[in-house]
């Protein structure tokens, strides 16, 4: 995809240059991404607990808030799968960070 710039965090930017994105969570927890010159927006991650009280987690990043959501309905899904005893789906805005 040849996209030329996109707009995080108030800043446009080239795709060539590479920086951190950074994304924090509700509950705390922060995820660093890169070095990475790709055009993501947003972090998503489904902390899902098992039967026998375990969790685990699924995460990835997206270039859009609404290619984020659209994966809310296949969570619903996976989790009717997979059994899960409950889950929650989150999306976080990432935060660019100079390299």
């Amino acid at each position: 995809m040849a996209r030329a710039c996109t707009a995080i965090a108030g800043k446009a930017m080239a795709r060539g240059r590479k920086r951190y994105l950074v994304a924090t969570m509700p509950d705390g927890y922060v995820k660093r991404i890169g070095p990475t010159a790709d055009l993501l927006t947003h972090y998503w991650r489904i902390v899902a607990v098992l039967d026998n009280g375990k969790t685990e987690v699924f995460w990835g990043h997206t270039r859009s808030l609404a290619e984020a959501k659209k994966l809310k309905g296949p969570a619903v899904n996976g989790a009717k799968m997979r059994g899960w005893k409950s889950y929650q789906f989150e999306i976080a805005e990432l935060v660019e960070e100079p390299v």
